[in-house]
């Protein structure tokens, strides 16, 4: 087990984790990330706009009268959503070179805002088409974002800036140091979007596409229940090495489910990164609160009992580090069996259940720290279907890890009551 162990942590543990911080992947989730206040918010309105109600009931009504107000702080929240990704891009990856953050952000940016180009209507003018502002755009966001940034880095290392003298302020240094990374990125911008016409986002739409066929499958939803868990099996952030690849994908579907339900049209994917967070990870990574559960129903040793206990309420609010590196199921190797397999098991059937129509698919972000079976509620825009779904995955989850747990659990007491014979013997001594 150790040699295995040692192979698995020197040829994919460690390679992956070392992946998953790098500069520019590192970038792209910390822009995401930081966007996810102003993706919650907008999503929200969306259950306000097409409420779990009945559309004869007053409230059902009131918001078909009012939906186009309702939608307002949508569109300009998460229908947008890739305006404020990129920035965050740019933001982040300037800051890892050490460049001056704030023209990073900008000009990413404008960068992307080149790429959309704008159009003539009668009566009205220059207008700026959204379509592509949302996750639709999101791919070309994150190459934009980077090219800028790292012609930005490029003029920096190269001294092709404009230097002013110690006494101008600082910020007006910075603003003419940078000028000319400015002019070659917008002017690249313009000559392919208005000088050659090239559409960006069509190209990128083409080379993306079987990648984006590929995640909304059900082994395109397991390849990364598995990857998050086995991570997770050696101590590194599951989520954070894989979400950092996948997670641009998970919030395409997101983007694409929300504006589908906005337009009244059939919700297309089944499997943004909501549908993993209130239906697979119920208690967190590896669907721990099944755990936790067993733990408080059997549990015969002294330390599994108060594990129980001091970890049942953050389980859940799917916090489960506690549980994760407390019993611990890190390099455990009864432990580690379960926690890969049951969110296997929920997956599937989660994903199953969801593409024949028995629960409505997720299109709503809402606070991950929720109970699972209120923030599936939530997520599906009030399905009572998706409480009934979490409940049997829960129920799964803790017929998986109980065997498991007695077998650990019987170690844990026979080691507790040899130490404590021991204690004996040195006391009557």
């Amino acid at each position: 087990m150790d040699k295995f162990v040692a192979f698995l942590e020197n040829n994919l543990s460690t390679p992956m984790a070392k992946l998953s911080e790098q500069k520019h992947l590192r970038a792209i989730r910390d822009g995401v990330v930081s966007a996810l206040p102003f993706i919650i918010f907008g999503s929200l309105f969306l259950i306000i706009a097409f409420p779990p109600v009945s559309a004869d009931s007053a409230i059902g009504e009131w918001s078909a009268k009012h939906i186009a107000e309702i939608l307002i702080p949508y569109r300009l929240t998460m229908f947008i959503m890739t305006l404020y990704i990129t920035f965050g891009i740019g933001y982040s990856l300037s800051q890892s070179y050490k460049l001056d953050p704030l023209s990073g952000g900008l000009l990413s940016l404008a960068a992307f805002l080149f790429t959309i180009g704008v159009k003539t209507m009668e009566d009205v003018g220059f207008v700026l088409p959204m379509t592509n502002l949302g996750g639709h755009g999101l791919f070309v966001g994150m190459l934009v974002s980077i090219f800028a940034v790292e012609t930005l880095r490029l003029c920096k290392t190269k001294n092709i800036t404009i230097k002013m003298p110690d006494s101008v302020p600082t910020s007006v240094a910075r603003s003419f140091e940078a000028l000319i990374p400015v002019t070659i990125v917008l002017l690249v911008m313009t000559l392919v979007t208005v000088v050659f016409a090239v559409d960006l986002h069509s190209l990128v739409d083409k080379a993306v596409a079987p990648l984006i066929s590929a995640g909304d499958t059900l082994p395109g939803v397991l390849v990364p229940v598995f990857l998050i868990t086995f991570f997770w099996s050696f101590g590194i952030h599951g989520v954070s090495v894989v979400g950092a690849v996948a997670r641009p994908v998970w919030e395409v579907y997101l983007a694409n489910n929300s504006a589908a339900v906005a337009a009244g049209k059939a919700i297309p994917h089944i499997a943004p990164e909501t549908f993993f967070q209130w239906f697979i990870w119920i208690g967190g990574s590896g669907a721990t609160l099944g755990l936790v559960i067993a733990m408080l129903l059997t549990a015969k040793s002294s330390y599994s009992k108060a594990m129980g206990k001091a970890t049942i309420v953050p389980s859940i609010f799917n916090i489960n580090e506690p549980v994760i590196f407390g019993m611990p199921i890190v390099l455990n190797p009864v432990l580690i069996i379960p926690f890969i397999i049951t969110p296997l098991i929920g997956a599937t059937l989660a994903y199953i259940a969801t593409s024949i129509g028995l629960v409505n698919p997720t299109y709503v972000m809402v606070p991950w720290t929720l109970p699972a079976p209120i923030g599936a509620y939530l997520s599906t825009g009030g399905d009572w279907r998706a409480i009934i779904l979490v409940m049997v995955n829960l129920a799964i989850s803790v017929i998986i890890y109980l065997p498991f747990f007695k077998m650990y659990d019987k170690k844990l007491l026979a080691q507790e009551n040899t130490v404590e014979t021991t204690e004996n013997k040195k006391i009557a001594l």
